[in-house]
């Protein structure tokens, strides 16, 4: 698939505006409320200052405000978003496929690289990288591929569900870099078969099962974690214990019925 660019084409956006664009693209995606005053907290910036850039885009034609006092994204800034969301998450495919560099190490350079890569080098790099669907945590790249249906996030799952992982939050590739490599090197990567083995309500956290370990995760990292969801596993039976709903296998068939997990 090769995106037609030369259509509805409009001046490169500036590194300032780029950056106000990604974000709110990013919070859209995630189902975010698109308030100035999260936009501001996700930028590091004044909420004056995001005040007068949101005045400035809106004059532009990129954003409006709509009703409820939340930021949209006009036909023309969607398109200028997902061009620059399309670069980047092509540029962190490269990164870590091509010179193997770690998710954040990646997300980093492709922050500093992407402005300074045309249309020609971004479409190039994509064909001589196989035509990715996806950034290398598993959100969907703009014009090739869309989000996937169904999705929920691992906070969201009950004791017993089986899940495969389909992507992780941009909130915690922007906001938290070091939550990001947590996830990675705990193996809550898109493909990745997790079991949600307790969910202790009082606790706020979430233990599940992946690549045969048990990882405990707080609500809010769970959350920064998507996934779709497959049947209850039969072999996960669910009781409350002291408010936590825990699933629990039976002991004389736990390795049989684990092997078929892998």
């Amino acid at each position: 698939m090769q995106l037609d660019q030369s259509n509805n084409a409009s001046p490169e956006p500036s590194e300032v505006v780029s950056r106000y664009l990604e974000a709110i693209y990013y919070m859209w995606s995630e189902k975010e409320p698109l308030r100035s005053s999260r936009l501001a907290d996700w930028l590091g910036v004044s909420r004056p200052t995001v005040a007068v850039g949101l005045r400035r885009m809106a004059r532009d034609g990129l954003v409006q405000m709509n009703g409820r006092k939340e930021i949209e994204l006009t036909a023309g800034g969607m398109r200028s978003a997902e061009s620059i969301v399309r670069r980047h998450r092509i540029m962190e495919r490269w990164l870590t496929d091509g010179l193997g560099l770690d998710w954040v190490t990646a997300d980093q350079e492709a922050a500093r690289l992407e402005h300074a890569v045309s249309d020609v080098v971004e479409q190039r790099l994509y064909e001589v990288l196989g035509r990715p669907a996806t950034c290398p945590h598993g959100n969907p790249i703009p014009g090739y591929s869309e989000p996937v249906a169904g999705e929920t996030r691992l906070s969201s799952l009950r004791a017993g569900s089986r899940a495969t992982v389909t992507r992780v939050s941009e909130v915690a590739e922007r906001e938290a870099p070091l939550l990001l490599a947590y996830l990675h090197q705990r193996d809550l990567t898109p493909g990745r078969e997790v079991v949600v083995l307790e969910v202790d309500e009082v606790g706020k956290t979430s233990r599940v099962r992946v690549a045969d370990r048990d990882v405990t995760l707080s609500h809010d990292t769970a959350s920064k974690v998507w996934a779709v969801t497959a049947k209850q596993a039969e072999w996960l039976p669910v009781i409350d214990v002291f408010g936590a709903r825990r699933a629990f296998p039976n002991a004389m068939t736990t390795t049989t019925k684990l092997d078929r997990l892998r």
